[in-house]
């Protein structure tokens, strides 16, 4: 495959600074077809399904997709807004307000850019839009906290494939992971502790992670052992002991083994053992989304009531809360250590005077 058509190297031009906030992905509209155009590219990467590709191509496009696009697709009716779907709204309002965030820390000279690794905006696309800009060093944010090859590795695939084919690449830093990071945790220790500030406080603290397989742990990714750790390094902030939270995981699909305890038998099992209450919350999702608005907040909240629990709290995603909006500024400062992101205030008051001859020329334009 031949290079990508490229901007002329321009020589002694300023090159900038951009961080990309890459999460799942989304369909464009919660409709059968956009559905099925999402769950086919989502399902047809091999590092989320690793069965052989001649297999899978007939199972997922003969079976999965012809039933599964319309079952999704009103699950995701459930739970979408005006502004859209929620884990778009969410990334964006991250993506908005860490850029803001970062020039009150004093990095005026960076960019905050989000893409999704299946659906729009699509990584390849907002690559080539920050070259076209100019950037010429990108720090790749995952919005997994947890590392997994099913997941960030998968990023790593879609940021290298794109590159293959352009001749001028740019400095690149890839974040791994984050699960232990202080500013992490303590961001979700706030989110908790502001639900039980609200509502009390109830019998048990479910942490639901998304599952994989089990033989993903066997084959060496370290998923489970990071969720493990996110679970107690926050049970220790929260002063919380082992018998009162517990690490779960949800999204089970097929028949293989994945990872266990599974979230939906564990809060029926609490139920039935006369648990009246439990608070849920999912620390892998930074942003709300299907699994967390649908899955849990509604599918797993029934099987607790069914099988006798009184009370079932959802504690919401980070979003855009502030403790997470610093805490990813912290994390992304380790990762713009060296790039020249900082502007002298002179620099600054330069940008504000060419953005306002800018403005009021595009006025005089316009009238």
């Amino acid at each position: 495959m031949p290079f990508r058509k490229e901007p002329p190297h321009t020589h002694g031009a300023v090159s900038r600074s951009a961080i990309v906030l890459v999460n799942l992905g989304t369909p464009d509209e919660p409709t059968r077809a956009k559905v099925h155009t999402y769950l086919k590219q989502f399902l047809s990467d091999p590092r989320v399904v690793e069965i052989p590709a001649r297999i899978w191509w007939f199972i997922l496009n003969l079976f999965i997709l012809p039933f599964r696009s319309g079952q999704s697709a009103a699950k995701y009716r459930t739970i979408w807004t005006r502004e859209g779907s929620p884990l778009r709204v969410f990334t964006a309002q991250q993506a908005v307000k860490l850029q803001a965030m970062l020039a009150e820390r004093g990095h005026h000279d960076v960019q905050v850019a989000m893409a999704m690794r299946y659906g729009s905006p699509a990584l390849p696309d907002v690559l080539d839009r920050l070259k076209e800009e100019g950037v010429d060093r990108i720090a790749i944010l995952p919005s997994y906290p947890q590392y997994s090859g099913t997941t960030t590795a998968s990023i790593w695939d879609a940021v290298f494939n794109h590159y293959k084919h352009v001749r001028n690449i740019p400095e690149l830093r890839l974040v791994k992971h984050y699960h232990d990071h202080e500013a992490y945790i303590e961001a979700l220790r706030a989110n908790v502790q502001a639900h039980w500030d609200a509502h009390g406080r109830g019998q048990k603290l479910v942490l639901s992670f998304h599952g994989t397989p089990k033989r993903t742990l066997e084959l060496g990714d370290p998923y489970f052992c990071e969720c493990q750790k996110t679970g107690r390094l926050l049970a220790a902030a929260l002063g919380l002991g082992p018998d009162e939270y517990l690490v779960t995981f949800q999204s089970r699909f097929g028949k293989a083994e994945w990872l266990q305890p599974y979230t939906a038998p564990t809060v029926q099992e609490l139920a039935r053992a006369g648990v009246e209450r439990i608070d849920v919350m999912c620390p892998g999702f930074t942003s709300d989304c299907l699994e967390t608005l649908e899955e849990i907040s509604m599918e797993v909240r029934h099987d607790f009531e069914t099988a006798g629990g009184k009370e079932f709290h959802y504690i919401p995603c980070l979003n855009a809360s502030p403790a997470w909006i610093v805490g990813m500024a912290e994390i992304a400062e380790q990762h713009l250590i060296g790039w020249p992101t900082i502007l002298t205030p002179a620099q600054v008051e330069a940008r504000r005077q060419d953005a306002q001859i800018g403005a009021a020329n595009a006025a005089r334009l316009g009238a």
